[in-house]
């Protein structure tokens, strides 16, 4: 029997929030914050601003200068810092950002021995326990991707136990084949990710990278065979296809430029995951995430003014 979920009044997203540095067309660089789970939780936070709902950020810092710009970033944005792990000896990761004329990204990335890597090893604050007091927990496949294999387990397992408590899980693939040791890695983790996932957040893109899909086709029929049926597969701007198969995305906004296309999927993640906590229809999730991840790709760098 399914455990029946509680109502979601405390939301933590959890993950790695790195410094980002932007290498303007101008030949300027700009540094900012930025991490998937990280910008998911900046933008869930302003689209519940009017919801009695505490948005937390779970992470590791250090205690250098960068990792007090993280904090103060969290805090400026009204995120929970009470589940932030401190390594005096260590750092946040650092990554650069390069677009092209068509806003497509890529990255350059400093982060084999950033705190975060340490996230719920011995001595720890941090806790599962901790974790526990809340009622939907997000993270992604770069949240395991980081951790090491023991500790990636006992989370799985955690995550099972929470789910069996009533809590909810959230989950989106965010596929980045170099912070995984294999494929065969990747694809297991996941697919275990997936099984537990009360709400999935897929990319196609994503999934056809990872496990070899040839079409979207094959895409759904597997995520269906996991047991995924609800979420939304994100299609960029062709738009999201509802899981469950029910309904149709309509009212979608397009775009004619895309300036930069940084944290479209974390974005949509965020207008998806408020509508589904405020007990808006399976449209209207859809139709939110979009249209936000849509505004969001109309300016440079991952944050955008609110």
């Amino acid at each position: 029997m399914n455990a029946i979920r509680r109502p979601i009044q405390s939301i933590c997203c959890m993950g790695e929030v790195m410094i980002e540095l932007v290498n303007g067309r101008d030949g300027n660089i700009a540094q900012g914050v930025a991490g998937d789970t990280y910008n998911t939780a900046v933008y869930m936070k302003r689209a519940l601003k009017d919801a009695d709902v505490t948005v937390s950020y779970c992470t590791a810092l250090g205690t250098d200068p960068y990792s007090e710009t993280i904090r103060a970033e969290l805090t400026g944005y009204g995120l929970d810092t009470s589940c932030i792990e401190t390594r005096a000896d260590k750092i946040p990761g650092l990554y650069a950002v390069d677009t092209d004329d068509e806003g497509e990204r890529s990255f350059t990335y400093w982060r084999s021995d950033a705190a975060v890597r340490t996230l719920f090893q011995a001595p720890c604050e941090v806790t599962f326990d901790k974790l526990a007091q809340f009622d939907l927990i997000y993270l992604s496949g770069i949240s395991m991707a980081i951790l090491s294999p023991a500790i990636r387990a006992q989370l799985i397992d955690f995550i099972a136990t929470f789910r069996a408590g009533g809590g909810t899980f959230a989950y989106d693939s965010n596929y980045r084949p170099r912070l995984w040791d294999s494929q065969a890695t990747a694809q297991a983790v996941n697919t275990q990710m997936w099984k537990l996932s009360d709400i999935s957040l897929p990319s196609i893109d994503d999934e056809m990278e990872l496990f070899g899909d040839d079409t979207e086709s094959a895409v759904l029929d597997r995520l269906d065979s996991f047991g995924v049926s609800t979420g939304a597969l994100k299609r960029g701007a062709e738009g999201p296809l509802d899981l469950a198969g029910n309904v149709v995305a309509e009212n979608l906004n397009s775009v004619e430029k895309v300036i930069d296309s940084t944290a479209a999927g974390d974005s949509f993640n965020a207008g998806y995951l408020a509508a589904y906590i405020q007990g808006q229809s399976t449209q209207h999730q859809m139709e939110a995430g979009h249209n936000l991840a849509a505004k969001v790709i109309t300016y440079p760098g991952a944050i955008i003014p609110d």
